[in-house]
């Protein structure tokens, strides 16, 4: 029987809610291969899938976003958003272009973006009183703007409150979790004091290798270095979160993803790694750390849920992981969102643009003819057996 986090999301319950916006993709891969022209893309369109695929077709609906569309909207990708069985509020303005954009991409994994159409950025005023209300929030935003965000979101779940027009779902007196990706352009030493400024009212802080170096004059981040060391000690103890317990997450491209807080750190390798003669499965990393940060956010929500509890079915069997557990003190959903996060964002990059969602003939629900599920428990099973070769290379204590 299923237990109360296994049945169908109630409808007036959001999950997730990204302020990301919807864009139509123009990427160049400059000169690897052909590029492409109206891709169904953005962070919006990335983040939802991620959050999708974490949470399942039981609790879809439960992934709320805002699409705004113009003249130039392609019927097909439509089509292709409503397959998701997401909680889509799609705005319709025929005087307006789509949002577009271009993405060039360099070989180090160095991306240039620009817009070719004006854009039309979410505000939290545009957010519905359900939307307002998820448990998690999702930006893609400068330093300043992250601010005003939560307090604007925070600001109307109070006034709703008060008015009596708060929901009757668990959860609604809890402070939400607010993931935040710095945009890229802005990851400059001038936004230094105002990025720790924003880490302070976020849960999570998310900025890639690149742009983290870029934003402390050095030409990129690792782990092996000692400057990039003391940055992230620097960055923690400065604050993350109201009460400085939240988590700086580097996305380091094909060496996955390093989390960081006050008494602990996880290394998780990228889902795809090199086979012996040095192939992969990876075609096209856009959109790829956007829907990690989705897939992280619906996985700080999903405690009970059947991804975890394939995580858990695995990972209970290895001393190394229950004893590197003990110092996250009650914030174990973490590293196993960062699981689900990884797993997403796999499944991003094998294809340009979005993966395809389908069906097996025994009614099962398919992305790119694999089930996510299915995948975490494969990438966990490669986890655990690392976990006991080399358990330091895995879980740390500061």
């Amino acid at each position: 029987m299923a237990n109360n986090h296994d049945v169908a999301t109630r409808s007036d319950q959001v999950d997730f809610c990204t302020l990301g916006m919807f864009i139509l993709d123009d990427i160049d891969f400059g000169g690897v291969r052909p590029g492409v022209k109206n891709i169904l893309g953005g962070a919006a369109s990335f983040a939802v899938v991620g959050a999708r695929l974490v949470a399942g077709s039981a609790h879809g609906r439960a992934v709320s976003w805002i699409v705004d569309v113009g003249s130039d909207f392609p019927p097909e990708t439509l089509a292709a958003i409503q397959s998701w069985g997401t909680d889509c509020v799609i705005r319709e303005d025929f005087n307006r272009l789509t949002t577009k954009a271009w993405n060039g991409y360099h070989p180090n994994e160095k991306r240039d973006f620009k817009y070719l159409t004006p854009k039309l950025r979410l505000e939290p005023h545009m957010l519905s009183d359900t939307q307002v209300w998820s448990r998690t929030f999702h930006m893609v935003c400068s330093p300043s703007r992250c601010v005003s965000i939560v307090h604007d979101i925070l600001k109307r779940r109070g006034e709703l409150q008060r008015a009596g027009h708060a929901p009757s779902t668990p959860h609604v007196l809890d402070r939400p979790f607010f993931v935040w990706e710095p945009v890229p352009d802005l990851c400059t030493p001038e936004e230094q004091d105002k990025f720790f400024a924003a880490n302070r009212v976020v849960d999570i802080v998310s900025p890639n290798h690149l742009e983290l170096g870029m934003m402390f004059e050095q030409p990129g981040w690792t782990t092996n270095d000692e400057a990039s060391r003391r940055l992230v000690k620097n960055i923690i103890e400065a604050g993350i979160g109201p009460t400085g317990n939240g988590c700086l997450v580097i996305r380091a491209g094909k060496d996955g993803s390093y989390a960081y807080s006050r008494d602990q750190e996880i290394w998780l390798p990228a889902y795809h790694q090199p086979d012996t003669s040095g192939a992969t499965l990876v075609i096209d990393p856009t959109g790829a750390g956007n829907s990690f940060l989705g897939a992280l956010a619906q996985g700080l929500i999903s405690a009970g849920r059947e991804p975890f509890g394939v995580i858990d079915s695995i990972l209970s069997n290895s001393t190394e992981w229950e004893e590197g557990m003990v110092p996250w003190n009650g914030r174990q959903d973490l590293p196993k969102a960062l699981i689900c996060a990884t797993v997403a964002a796999g499944f991003v990059v094998e294809q340009i643009g979005v993966p395809q969602i389908s069906a097996s003939k025994e009614g099962k629900e398919l992305w790119n003819q694999s089930e996510f599920t299915e995948r975490v428990r494969l990438y966990t099973q490669r986890l655990f057996r690392t976990l006991e070769e080399s358990p330091q290379r895995h879980l740390l204590t500061n």
